[in-house]
């Protein structure tokens, strides 16, 4: 590539502030450093924690940012010592890194990793460092990533290659969503054949769980949302029942007890919501019912009372579904290229990254699933 060595300048959404709308800039992406690889973003999925950080984290150490942590995209350098990548390889950033060296990358326990951002930075959802700059001030990179802007650079222990034939408008959701949603049914869950499942949420992590509860075995899946224009989406998944909290004058809890002879054998929460965590746990049978919590959320306590767990519940959260990044998402694009894992369902905007703004408002409102931005021509 002509650009290899220098620094490159090229359009990015920017997050000057919290709660501000995002301003197209053109920003320079310098050159990637030791085991850096700088990336070409063909293409973006817009994620609830995109909106996390920009209208409830708010911190203000985290700004001004590139956002956007769920992309995919080729090669374009590489830098020293890096070996495992060529320039033209597709690949996807990771938000999780997967080092390999650490004691939870040698664990088969968990798929957190030492190194990288979220290993101390969950406020600032960034690290220090970073490669980007605009109009001569430092610009933060997102959970390590930044995919709203038309280069990024990632360390190589944050990237996965994958297919080379791989959609990159479509696996970009297994950087985020849906990997996240679809690896908490069967990674942390577990869930178990012929199992009632209750998915709380049905945006695109929601709906990836019920896909997962699915692709286990589950026999019910009742899918929760308090928008009903969710339901048709969710039986697209597997979902065989739907309740609308609004259609109830009871809490939702009580509404599953009744409808499931004392509770689902598992539940999984991907709102985000303390309270709607608590419902989640209440609506667990006692004994065995496991409770998941996936919606990202870092401002609240939750509570609940100490009987549910001392009666045999079991109440648990998952990061990425669980799955070892590096090692996961290659698979997961995999499964989708034989068709065992859906993914153009997801999708039900394709915009461009000049229209951020327009596809975080769809979210903001629920009138979206999944929007994905073109960003660079591939």
């Amino acid at each position: 590539m002509a650009t290899a060595g220098k620094v490159i300048k090229c359009r990015a959404a920017v997050a000057w502030e919290p709660s501000k709308p995002l301003v197209m800039e053109e920003i320079e992406v310098a050159p990637p450093q030791a085991h850096e690889i700088r990336i070409k973003i063909v293409a973006t999925g817009v994620c609830h924690t995109d909106l996390y950080h920009l209208f409830e984290g708010k911190h203000k150490d985290g700004f001004p940012c590139v956002l956007g942590h769920e992309g995919a995209g080729i090669v374009e350098s590489v830098g020293s010592e890096v070996t495992k990548f060529n320039p033209g390889d597709k690949v996807i950033p990771l938000f999780i890194s997967q080092c390999g060296q650490c004691r939870f990358c040698k664990s088969p326990k968990t798929n957190l990793c030492e190194k990288g951002w979220a290993s101390d930075r969950y406020d600032v959802m960034s690290e220090s460092d970073t490669r980007f700059t605009c109009k001569g001030k430092k610009v933060l990179q997102f959970m390590g990533t930044s995919t709203f802007s038309e280069y990024t650079v990632v360390n190589e222990i944050a990237v996965a290659k994958i297919h080379p034939s791989a959609p990159l408008d479509k696996v970009c959701l297994l950087g985020c969503g849906v990997a996240t949603g679809y690896g908490a049914a069967l990674n942390t869950a577990k869930v178990e054949p012929g199992s009632t499942c209750a998915v709380f949420g049905l945006g695109a992590v929601g709906l990836a769980a019920v896909m997962g509860c699915k692709n286990a075995g589950a026999k019910r899946i009742i899918a929760i949302d308090i928008n009903p224009t969710k339901y048709e989406k969710a039986k697209v998944f597997g979902a065989t029942e739907f309740v609308n909290p609004k259609d109830h004058n009871k809490p939702i809890s009580q509404v599953l007890y009744e409808m499931t002879n004392g509770g689902v054998d598992f539940s999984l929460e991907c709102v985000g919501s303390v309270a709607v965590m608590r419902s989640a746990l209440e609506s667990c049978v006692k004994g065995w019912g496991v409770s998941v919590l996936v919606g990202w959320t870092d401002m609240d306590d939750f509570a609940a009372r100490p009987i549910q767990l001392i009666a045999g519940r079991t109440w648990k959260g998952s990061l990425f579904g669980g799955f070892k990044s590096k090692d996961g998402v290659p698979k997961l694009v995999n499964e989708y290229l034989e068709k065992k894992v859906k993914l153009d369902e997801f999708v039900t905007h394709n915009m461009t990254l000049a229209q951020v703004n327009d596809a975080i408002q769809l979210m903001k409102t629920g009138d979206c699933i999944r929007s994905v931005l073109s960003v660079a021509l591939q």
